[in-house]
């Protein structure tokens, strides 16, 4: 779960940047689920009980694809870029990217 105030934006980054589709969109709770392939993610807008300035998460979302090369040519002239794909000594190649909100998003690939 991703906390925004930017559904509907957030929505339209996550299907149409990233080919995620919208499985179901409550407007009346400000909430909606996506998901692509074995990913899920819900977004919703914080309620009264969660404090709530700005989207923050001290993490990164990490997902492990089948062509990472593939989806960096599709994305990389699409979004804000944090690293471009590179190969790193943990056996992966990847390259990460940021949401409309800030979060961080990691792809990758494992090499060999």
């Amino acid at each position: 779960m991703i906390y925004t105030r930017e559904i509907k934006e957030t929505i339209d980054f996550y299907v149409n940047i990233l080919g995620f589709t919208c499985g179901e969109y409550n407007e009346d709770w400000n909430w909606a689920s996506m998901y692509k392939d074995e990913a899920e993610i819900m977004i919703a807008f914080p309620n009264e009980h969660t404090p709530f300035e700005k989207p923050i998460f001290t993490g990164s979302f990490y997902m492990n694809v089948d062509n990472v090369d593939s989806l960096w040519e599709s994305l990389k002239d699409k979004c804000k870029v944090c690293y471009e794909i590179e190969n790193f000594d943990w056996n992966m190649r990847e390259f990460a990217i940021y949401d409309n909100n800030g979060y961080l998003l990691q792809f990758g690939t494992e090499i060999g």
